[in-house]
């Protein structure tokens, strides 16, 4: 079935006793995912989904409605209700604009037109791969997934934009057991690519790399605890950015006064040398976009520059909110769901500096290659985060790997803190869960000295 609907009509009658708006999104999606556990392939599970949501934004209020049915028959009835909610009079939607295209080009090879059976012997040889690095490597999984998503956008302001999406993962997880102790690896490729992405980049390597890491962490000491210089490694990719700087920047947690740096636009809220940029036009990437998924075509977003915070990340609803423009950050995980404010590809804008100099420029401290999982509380800014791979720095050389270390801190004091930016820039990729749904979002930073950062070391077996 078509995406060609009707849609000035539906549009019509969500807006009958009056609103803001009125959207329209239709979507069509495949799918594949591939789950290899310890030698098995335990799950290959595909599949097509179809369906429209239906929004409605009245006083600033939102009411939405779904189906899978992709029909004018269908959808006049969910308008009909939304319609119902408000209470004012009606409003007749904008004559539509020039449909805006996306990004349908940048894809050479679709993963709808490989076979399944190529796809599993890709994760196959992955775990063949990650198990050649160690014998001690005892456990492999490994998960592959793709996405081909088409998407049509039409709301009264009188946008119309429609896309075709493609997204390709490959997660290889390793467990390395010796004498009692065991410890894991973690690593990921991916983007907005077709099969093409992996004849550019290995993913064998990406097998190797994770089986590499969990066996440099069996001969890992237990890590030193207390405050300490940190530097963090353009490898450590972008998640402390991520989690303790980008959710606080989203604009309905601005406004419902749940971030940290609300109100303060205009205020030095880091280091001159610090520039936060969120970008969804980066080629490639994992956040990356024609548009998003309110129509807002995706933009480079400066939202600290040279630490000062110049905005936030505004989907339609929350600039209207806080009388701002939309930035191209309103994201939803699908049909089922209402666009909300979502970093796409967030970064640390690289610096002048060598990043070997600024490891010899810490006399003793801890080096981070990896970052694992944390928490943030966006309403003070502390975190807690994880070190997957880390090294003490010793008279300014990089020395022995550690293991169990977690990171502390406040991200507006960390922010303030820095004190040299590397000229490098490592990408960390992932998918971003709020509000009980997920978003693919890349993360990058280069490497960054912390003068002072509390490190938290604990014994494990």
């Amino acid at each position: 079935m078509s995406l060609e609907v009707a849609a000035l009509p539906i549009l019509e009658a969500a807006l009958q006793k009056g609103g803001q708006m009125s959207e329209l999104y239709l979507e069509r999606s495949t799918g594949l995912m591939i789950i290899l556990d310890d030698g098995k392939v335990e799950k290959v599970l595909g599949g097509v989904d179809q369906g429209a949501g239906l929004r409605l934004i009245y006083d600033l209020k939102t009411a939405y409605a779904y189906g899978n049915q992709l029909s004018q028959e269908a959808l006049m009835p969910l308008a009909a209700n939304l319609s119902l909610l408000s209470t004012g009079q009606a409003v007749a939607p904008s004559a539509l604009v020039a449909r805006q295209p996306g990004l349908t080009s940048q894809v050479s090879s679709p993963p709808r037109d490989t076979a399944t059976a190529r796809k599993v012997d890709l994760v196959k040889a992955a775990e063949d791969a990650a198990r050649a690095v160690d014998p001690r490597i005892s456990q492999v999984r490994v998960t592959y997934m793709d996405r081909g998503q088409e998407v049509r956008i039409v709301n009264s302001l009188g946008v119309e934009a429609a896309e075709e999406r493609n997204q390709v993962l490959l997660a290889v997880h390793c467990v390395a057991k010796e004498n009692g102790r065991s410890q894991t690896g973690y690593e990921t490729m991916g983007g907005i690519r077709g099969m093409e992405l992996f004849d550019l980049e290995d993913p064998l390597q990406v097998a190797r790399e994770a089986a590499r890491r969990a066996v440099l962490m069996l001969q890992a000491d237990p890590a030193p605890g207390g405050a300490m210089p940190v530097v963090l490694s353009a490898e450590a990719g972008g998640t402390m950015i991520h989690e303790a700087v980008g959710h606080g920047l989203e604009g309905d947690l601005v406004f419902e006064n749940m971030s940290v740096y609300a109100g303060k636009i205009g205020e030095k809220v880091a280091s001159e040398l610090v520039t936060v940029i969120d970008d969804g036009t980066v080629p490639g990437r994992r956040g990356s976009g024609g548009f998003d998924d309110e129509g807002t075509p995706c933009q480079k977003n400066v939202v600290i520059d040279q630490g000062v915070l110049k905005g936030y990340l505004q989907d339609r609803l929350s600039a209207w909110k806080l009388e701002a423009e939309p930035t191209g950050n309103g994201r939803r995980e699908s049909y089922r769901h209402r666009p909300i404010p979502r970093m796409t590809n967030t970064m640390i804008a690289p610096g002048s500096e060598d990043p070997e100099a600024i490891i010899r420029s810490v006399g003793d401290g801890l080096l981070v290659k990896k970052m694992g999982g944390g928490q943030v509380n966006t309403i003070n800014g502390d975190f807690v985060f994880e070190v997957s791979e880390g090294y003490l720095i010793r008279d300014g050389k990089v020395g022995p790997p550690v293991r169990g270390a977690t990171l502390t801190g406040n991200g507006p004091e960390v922010l303030q803190k820095i004190d040299r930016v590397g000229s490098d820039l490592g990408w960390s990729l992932g998918t971003c869960g709020k509000d009980g749904q997920g978003s693919p979002v890349g993360d990058a930073q280069p490497t960054l000295r912390i003068p002072r950062l509390v490190v938290g070391g604990h014994q494990q077996g």
